[in-house]
Formats: structure tokens, C-alpha cells, sequence
């Protein structure tokens, strides 16, 4: 599971500023956060004040290189399968991972594919006018570590009530 914030809409433009990630599992341990300085002078701040960072702040966090390739090892290490990226705006949060991954890297671990827990949720109630946030325990606080958390809660919510079939 991962959770993103940015500074702005898309990757490349502007600067994914922090993430976090959350191996599926009953035990919620396996978290990796990164923290990471702009790759661009563009920057919206009604965007980056979502994050809870100034652009000051942002300015002193770690190199891109470094995290991507410290998640890409944290990745490697807790991952016994192929990695799957679910994300509640797997449009948004995977685009800036897979950029970041393919722009300091060279390659992405996740592949080409993620997966939308908002919709996996609509298809389990058969309700494409629903959403899942209220299966979260964990507040959404824009940390994404809190978020990737509620996330990974409302998923397993989803495989006790619902009997989804997942992997842990």
C-alpha cells in the first residue's frame, strides 16, 4: 500500500515530497517513509500545504536517488512475491512512484500496474457510488504514513467482512 504528497499535479513538473508504504499484513510493522527534496523550482503552495511541509523544510530533505533506491531495497527485502502498488488514487500516487522510480533508477519493481482500493470496494458492495474511507481506523492526516495505514486497515476490513482473497 502506498500514500503520496506532493507539491503538485504531476511528476517531472513538480516534486513528490514525501510517501509511505505499508507491506499488507495483520501486524501493520512493515513501513518504509521516505522524505524527499524538490526536483523542481515549480511548486504550488496550496498544494505542498496539504503535506504539512514549507518549501523551506522540503528544501533540506534527502536526495531522490537515495530514497528511491533505499525503497526499492526495503522493497526487495519484505516483498516475497512479485510487489503489487494499491493505492486509494493509485492514478495519482503510482504515476509519481513509477516516475521517480524510472527517472532516478532506470526501473520500476512494481511494473506497470496498480491497483485502486476505491474501486476493488465498489466491486466488492457492487456500488460504484461508495467508498471505503470508513473502514479505516487509522485518521487520514495527509502523514502518509497514517494514510497508507488506514489504507492497509480498510483492506483488511474488507477481507474479514467480505471474504476478499488476498495474500498476507
Amino acid at each position: 500500500m502506498i500514500d503520496t504528497e506532493t507539491d503538485g499535479p504531476i511528476p517531472g513538473d513538480y516534486s513528490m515530497i514525501c510517501f509511505g508504504a505499508m507491506i499488507v499484513s495483520e501486524t501493520l510493522d512493515k513501513i518504509f517513509y521516505g522524505r524527499l527534496k524538490p526536483i523542481s523550482d515549480k511548486y504550488l503552495p496550496e498544494v505542498l500545504a496539504i503535506s504539512g511541509f514549507t518549501r523551506e523544510q522540503t528544501l533540506e530533505f534527502d536526495e531522490p536517488t537515495k530514497v528511491m533506491d533505499d525503497f526499492k531495497n526495503w522493497i526487495v527485502n519484505n516483498c516475497k512475491d512479485r510487489p503489487m502498488l494499491i493505492s486509494d488514487n493509485n492514478g495519482f500516487d503510482a504515476m509519481f512512484i513509477s516516475w521517480y522510480f524510472h527517472h532516478f533508477l532506470g526501473d520500476n519493481p512494481f511494473g506497470h500496474s496498480s491497483q485502486n482500493l476505491g474501486s476493488l470496494y465498489k466491486g466488492l458492495i457492487k456500488d460504484m457510488f461508495q467508498n471505503f474511507k470508513h473502514l479505516r481506523k487509522t485518521s487520514h492526516t495527509h502523514n502518509p504514513v497514517d494514510d497508507v495505514r488506514g489504507n492497509v486497515e480498510a483492506l483488511l476490513t474488507m477481507k474479514e467482512e467480505f471474504g476478499l482473497k488476498i495474500k498476507i
